[in-house]
């Protein structure tokens, strides 16, 4: 199944991760654009920005870290979920913590769902690859659900 061109948000602050994120992307060979905020407040003014001049430029999905400065990903999602635009875009927490008491708070926030960064970078490709083709090739919403474009 072929997967479409995405246009990814990728809230992370560590450049290590940004890296091997984006080279996941190209050694799956998806097609993508990639906006990249480092903390969580960067990431709510750059949706909001984008939500007021151009629907086509919201992004298809959001990977999001927990722990960023100034405003972390528990911080980020409520201010996500109180604009309909940008409430719909599915939302997911990519993440070193399996605590359980994060995945239950992400999962009271109504994350789409909670990843676990994979520490092996083949295992990391592979996941980073399935998380797209799910979401945006398998996963079926409708549009409005979808991503908030339509």
């Amino acid at each position: 199944m072929a997967i479409q061109p995405i246009n990814l948000l990728l809230v992370e602050d560590n450049e290590g991760d940004i890296v091997l994120l984006t080279e996941a992307l190209s050694d799956a060979k998806i097609v993508h654009k990639i906006d990249i905020a480092r903390d969580g407040a960067e990431a709510i003014n750059l949706l909001n920005r984008l939500a007021k001049t151009n629907s086509d430029d919201l992004p298809d999905l959001i990977l999001l870290d927990i722990n960023l400065p100034k405003k972390n990903g528990y911080e980020v999602i409520p201010s996500l979920k109180e604009n309909s635009a940008l409430g719909k875009i599915p939302l997911i927490i990519f993440t070193t913590s399996s605590s359980e008491l994060d995945i239950i708070k992400a999962k009271n926030l109504e994350a789409y769902c909670y990843i676990i960064k994979p520490i092996e970078i083949e295992e990391y490709v592979k996941v980073v690859s399935k998380i797209v083709e799910f979401w945006l090739s398998t996963l079926k919403l409708p549009n409005e659900e979808r991503n908030g474009k339509r």
